[in-house]
């Protein structure tokens, strides 16, 4: 496998060429938060299930909280799903900035 900066300098060309091609920021911009929220949505859901399994079998050590307590499984997901979006949204708007003919040139 290849190092992150090279997976970059792909990510990087790929953004170059399709604003080249006449996508806009904006587009740019939904295109890497919707796949880092995807993969956010995923986990949040594994994430859940899992909490829900391992809650039940630790149930004899929960002292003060519920298995299924309402509060926890809605607010942790909830936050999650908030900094994975500051997480891609971050990049997204320095992505969507790029000069496509810099971004064309470098290899």
């Amino acid at each position: 496998m290849g190092s992150s900066l090279t997976w970059l300098a792909k990510g990087t060309r790929e953004v170059g060429i399709r604003l080249a091609l006449g996508a806009t920021p904006a587009n740019i911009k939904a295109l890497i938060v919707r796949g880092g929220m995807i993969l956010a949505f995923w986990g949040v859901g594994i994430g859940i299930g899992g909490a829900l399994v391992v809650s039940r079998l630790m149930r004899s050590l929960l002292f003060g909280v519920g298995v299924t307590d309402v509060v926890t499984f809605v607010a942790v997901p909830t936050l999650l799903t908030f900094v994975a979006f500051l997480a891609s949204y971050v990049p997204a708007r320095r992505a969507s900035r790029i000069d496509p003919s810099t971004s064309l040139r470098c290899e």
